[in-house]
């Protein structure tokens, strides 16, 4: 089973979050799962994949003009998200800086394309995650479990969805 990760990343961190959840990903067996910084997106290996992941910095309480435009106007048209399982990430320099309504954007945006959407809730206990990872500066490197964590459980609801 495929599964794509695609982000925007200004200084590392979103990549960082995004290789992570990636990692997790390949953890439940089965999986290849592949990362993908806008605008280099491979079209045809997210058309293939089962679920999609994106994340983005918080810029302004909101994702980065880059990715939203591409969300909107460029390269997600040539993507065909529909049945296929959704989720989202944030990262952020501050708590309350709007990562919470970053990955909301983002998934409304991912639910107006057809997808599922995910999210552990706290159906798995420890560590919930309502919504979406969040890493908050300065120490990202100590979420990286946390966005490990999203991506094996992320991955393990795709396998139920498609057997």
């Amino acid at each position: 089973m495929k599964l794509s990760v695609i982000y925007d990343s200004k200084t590392g961190n979103t990549q960082a979050a995004a290789e992570a959840i990636a990692a997790g990903m390949m953890k439940a067996g089965g999986v290849e799962a592949r990362c993908f910084r806008i605008p280099e997106v491979d079209a045809d290996f997210v058309n293939e994949s089962a679920g999609i992941v994106v994340g983005s910095p918080t810029y302004a309480a909101g994702l980065t003009p880059d990715l939203y435009d591409w969300l909107m106007r460029d390269s997600m048209p040539l993507i065909r998200p529909a049945g296929k399982l959704g989720g989202a990430f944030a990262t952020g320099q501050y708590i309350h800086g709007g990562e919470d309504l970053t990955i909301q954007f983002l998934l409304t945006h991912l639910l107006v394309r057809g997808m599922m959407v995910y999210s552990g809730g706290n159906a798995f206990g420890h560590p919930v995650v309502h919504i979406g990872p969040v890493a908050i500066s300065p120490d990202k490197e100590g979420f990286r479990e946390l966005f490990e964590i999203y991506g094996e459980r992320f991955a393990a609801q795709a396998k139920k969805i498609i057997e």
